[in-house]
């Protein structure tokens, strides 16, 4: 089998989404945005570069400023958010490439500061998370204490996914992916271990999965389900220092069944720590692409022949390179002809302009 032929490199389809090849860019937090949350022109030559993967997922897009937890990252939920992303869904269909809007709330981890009128973020419990956030005058600190949410505003959080998915269709995206990973505000809801609800929002799995499964729901009445994802990571405790769930396994698979039932476009799982190394061992993802029962993208720290071996296999439909893509915009056509790839430099990973975002070289 010639290396055109390898299923990584072919065309499929995922949900209504025609992709030219199997490899997907994931969603990468640069903070380029200015402080209202309005991409430059500068995204639109970023994404415009990377269009040649099969299917890009936006970085991490907040559905509302109560959702932002980093300074200068990018909202879903104004006419200016539209008009901006407008600009980059239409250079990365003229070069022909797909793109789904990633949509975001951080939950606990954010910092009054951040907040509208210095309010204190929001969370299934009041939980303060550990790690650092990312504020508007290039200091970290650590995210401010939560409150829990009471039971009536649950429905405001849901209306806010609607109408950011809303927008995300208005500014030309492919689809949407719900960000439910990475510990952030619908994966607090899932674990127990941040989630002390004793109402129909706490205590069981169904009750635990309640709201990321009524998010899903509202979302794909605005697209319709096969334009629809979800992003989970069952086993990744490196955002805000989040314990694991008791049972990860019981959890995760009880909700990617439920989630299958819904006629999604695709799963994408973190396959291990996130930030870490492919762990695709201490947990059995296979199963929760079976639970699932529609399209898995596998993502983590997957290289060339381990996403060829993936995508042989069946074990991944599409597989999704993060940090790659930074560096490497042609990472695909790398990744056909095995070409050596390019280092990022890490310290200009977030803020500030063109140099780390729109500079890197392709081979030719």
């Amino acid at each position: 089998m010639s290396t055109n032929e390898l299923p990584l490199f072919t065309p499929a389809t995922i949900g209504a989404i025609d992709v030219a090849n199997r490899v997907a860019m994931a969603p990468l937090t640069r903070s380029r945005a200015d402080m209202q949350g309005v991409h430059s022109e500068l995204a639109v030559e970023y994404y415009r570069q990377r269009a040649s993967a099969g299917l890009i997922i936006s970085e991490a897009t907040n559905i509302s400023q109560e959702g932002r937890g980093y300074a200068f990252t990018p909202g879903i939920y104004t006419k200016e958010h539209v008009a901006a992303w407008r600009k980059v869904t239409d250079a990365v269909h003229a070069a022909g490439g797909k793109i789904v809007c990633q949509l975001w709330h951080v939950g606990r981890m954010s910092h009054v500061s951040l907040q509208a009128n210095g309010a204190a973020p929001v969370a299934p419990s009041a939980i303060q998370a550990n790690e650092q956030v990312f504020l508007e005058n290039q200091t970290v600190e650590r995210p401010s204490m939560p409150r829990a949410l009471e039971i009536a505003e649950i429905a405001r959080i849901v209306n806010d996914y609607r109408h950011a998915a809303q927008c995300a269709k208005d500014a030309g995206f492919d689809g949407v992916e719900v960000h439910a990973a990475n510990c952030y505000l619908l994966e607090q809801f899932i674990r127990d271990s941040t989630n002390q609800r004793t109402d129909e929002y706490g205590g069981s799995v169904q009750n635990r999965t309640r709201l990321p499964i009524e998010v899903v729901t509202a979302v794909a009445e605005v697209w319709g389900s096969d334009r629809v994802g979800v992003r989970l990571s069952p086993i990744t405790r490196a955002v805000g220092d989040t314990p694991l769930d008791s049972d990860p396994e019981g959890t995760y698979f009880y909700l990617a069944e439920q989630l299958g039932k819904l006629g999604l476009a695709y799963l994408h799982c973190v396959e291990g720590q996130t930030r870490g190394d492919n762990a695709a061992g201490e947990f059995d993802f296979k199963k929760l692409h079976a639970a699932f029962g529609g399209k898995y993208i596998a993502n983590n720290s997957y290289d060339r022949q381990m996403a060829i071996e993936a995508a042989n296999s069946g074990h991944a439909d599409m597989v999704a390179f993060g940090r790659p893509f930074i560096s490497n915009p042609d990472l695909v056509e790398r990744l056909r002809r095995n070409a050596p790839l390019t280092e990022a430099d890490h310290s200009t990973f977030y803020g500030g302009g063109a140099g780390g975002y729109t500079d890197y070289a392709t081979l030719s």
